[in-house]
């Protein structure tokens, strides 16, 4: 707990240098001007992959009022930017246990590296973690998640290439009851949105935790790449509608500089955001905070890399 506790301190920082290619690439060019037009705050936000839909809507509340510097104008943007993050924040109700995650995303998310993160901060925390391998379609999968168990030694169900996924899962679940597990944590394929039977495999894994699940708390966890761009959009409709989405992790936003995407999916769905992936480390892995993240992108002071 006290590892983690030392991590969120540096949080702020971490961000601001993540969202770095997002503030200088777009919206340095808004900070660095005396006055800013209506149309260069659109343009900047657009290209920052903050939606036209969304966009169009900020603006509109922009224009209710005056401002009569930059920096009342910057201050009425960051509040309504972060009116519109605080739509994904993550319930502060306590977590039940045993507590089963369902982690699904498309092929190349970062889907098995964040299970591994997500398991470090579980583990950080003094939980009992079992990694379940539903992957049984990708032959590194399986292989990919032991080497991952067994560097964070916890403990791994996992059947043979080609097994039906729904069965590891009944037996990982059936293993948790008996070991007194209290986080189950489940990596399922690349859920290709357009292959009807792999959507309806993963409606069969959720059927089988929610039945299996006597008490506690079952919940699906879709991980986006923040490269994709609005493509991210079209996933999340697409699984939410097949599945029902709880919780979101945006992965790679160091690799991006259109951070602006997290805007656009608090505007245009309900569904929290619960984590970033901000690098490769296992603390790489941090919580979505709509606050820290208004403040790391309108930062004016110089970054830690300058």
């Amino acid at each position: 707990m006290e590892i983690l506790m030392k991590e969120e301190k540096n949080i702020f920082g971490r961000l601001k240098k993540v969202l770095s290619k997002t503030r200088h690439n777009i919206f340095k060019r808004l900070l660095d001007k005396e006055i800013i037009k209506e149309e260069e705050l659109e343009e900047s936000l657009i290209l920052s992959d903050v939606g036209v839909s969304t966009t169009s809507q900020l603006i509109n509340l922009l224009k209710d009022d005056f401002y009569p510097n930059k920096e009342s104008f910057l201050k009425a943007v960051k509040e309504n930017l972060l009116k519109i993050l605080m739509k994904c924040k993550k319930k502060e109700d306590p977590e039940r246990y045993p507590l089963v995650l369902i982690v699904v995303g498309v092929n190349g998310v970062g889907k098995t590296t964040t299970i591994a993160k997500i398991a470090y901060r579980y583990k950080i925390l003094g939980k009992k973690i079992l990694l379940v391998a539903a992957d049984t379609f990708r032959a590194a999968a399986i292989e990919q998640l032991k080497k991952w168990a067994d560097n964070l030694e916890i403990d791994l169900v996992k059947h043979q290439d080609g097994a039906d996924p729904g069965a590891v899962v009944f037996d990982a679940l059936t293993a948790a009851k008996v070991r007194n597990i209290e986080v189950v944590i489940i990596d399922t394929a690349g859920r290709m949105h357009n292959q009807a039977n792999l959507m309806k495999e993963l409606k069969k894994i959720k059927n089988i935790c929610q039945k299996k699940m006597e008490i506690g708390l079952c919940k699906v966890l879709l991980i986006l790449d923040a490269n994709t761009g609005q493509n991210a959009l079209r996933q999340i409709s697409l699984f939410h509608q097949e599945v029902g989405i709880d919780g979101l992790i945006m992965t790679k936003l160091d690799g991006t500089s259109k951070g602006g995407i997290l805007v656009t999916i608090s505007h245009e769905f309900m569904i929290p955001i619960e984590y970033l992936g901000i690098g490769e480390k296992f603390e790489d892995l941090i919580e979505f905070k709509a606050e820290d993240f208004v403040e790391a992108l309108f930062d004016e002071k110089k970054d830690q890399e300058d």
